[in-house]
């Protein structure tokens, strides 16, 4: 009997997230990447639980703009997109880059 290790990898595909989501958790929350996947598959099992994950994403997308990251930015808005079309619950009624004057 030999010791078996999990991964990233490995971990990530047996969760509700893709990789990229996990990071980005892991980039907002400031917590290493497997404590993001048990994080992210919690927040899914609880009610508005995607949506949280969605603000998480856009948070990080404009910390992103603020620091003038473009190529990171670029990143964030296809997770975003992606995270979206596997969890249309999480998306809000009203863009969230849209202002209220």
């Amino acid at each position: 009997m030999g010791n078996t290790m999990l991964t990233l990898e490995d971990c990530i595909a047996y969760c509700d997230l893709t990789e990229e989501e996990v990071l980005a958790i892991a980039e907002h929350e400031h917590m290493p990447e497997m404590a993001a996947i048990a994080y992210g598959q919690y927040l899914l099992r609880k009610d508005e639980g995607a949506a949280q994950i969605f603000k998480i994403v856009v948070e990080d997308i404009r910390s992103s703009q603020d620091r003038g990251d473009r190529e990171h930015v670029q990143t964030l808005l296809h997770v975003l997109h992606h995270f979206v079309r596997a969890h249309p619950d999480a998306a809000p009624d009203q863009h969230p880059w849209h202002t209220i004057l």
